[in-house]
């Protein structure tokens, strides 16, 4: 009895541990430490009005920050100092220091998404894989092409974060968050609930977001 005990105890572990691998697995997945292969060219615009031309600069996704080369140097610009930053195909605003894309906007509102190395997952990932021991996470970034590493165990997990700009206010995109930022009008209440209830919404599309924002700001304008 105790033995079937045990054996079912190890099945269910197995399970549970598979179930979390399979989570993992099934989210986005990166071996870049940074969102472009090569340090590009961007204008960069500070919070003090000026702007600056960077040739070399890249989006860190450890913290989703600004860096840049200097010389033969990796440097992390100081996020405090940054109100925006252009690619040439994305544009960033700095939201809580992050370089924030903007996926969406309409009429001074818009939807923004920030993404970054969920750490973590990557860490349960070792622990979980048998195959994979006595690996630290290094933090060295190289000059050229950034590329940790190229088997599929070591890709990292990444995490989409959105925020919405809605009303002169910038927030984190969720349920409660919006929710209370919403005229008291319940037609526009009930159009907010009937959206986010759709079988093929998410809380981490931006197809979804933008999709809700611009329900939002249309249900205003027929008020």
């Amino acid at each position: 009895m105790k033995r079937f005990i045990l054996i079912s105890v190890i099945a269910l572990a197995a399970i549970f541990i598979n179930g979390q691998w399979a989570m993992v697995n099934a989210q986005e997945r990166t071996t870049m430490a940074t969102l472009y292969p090569e340090f590009k060219p961007s204008v960069i615009y500070l919070a003090d009005g000026r702007k600056l031309n960077q040739n070399l600069t890249n989006v860190f996704l450890k913290n989703s920050t600004l860096v840049y080369l200097k010389g033969t140097y990796t440097m992390e610009a100081n996020m405090d100092n940054i109100a925006r930053v252009e690619f040439d195909d994305r544009q960033f605003d700095v939201i809580e220091k992050q370089l924030a894309e903007l996926v969406d906007s309409i009429d001074g509102n818009a939807v923004y998404r920030v993404d970054y190395l969920d750490l973590d997952a990557y860490q349960r990932q070792l622990k979980n894989n048998v195959n994979i021991s006595n690996i630290s996470l290094g933090e060295q970034i190289s000059t050229s092409t950034i590329d940790l590493n190229n088997e599929e165990d070591f890709k990292f997990p990444l995490v989409h974060k959105y925020y919405m700009r809605y009303g002169g206010e910038t927030f984190n995109v969720h349920e409660r968050e919006i929710w209370r930022r919403l005229p008291k009008d319940k037609d526009v209440r009930r159009m907010f609930k009937t959206i986010i209830t759709q079988p093929d919404f998410s809380w981490t599309s931006d197809e979804s977001v933008s999709k809700l924002l611009r329900a939002i700001i249309s249900v205003n304008k027929s008020e």
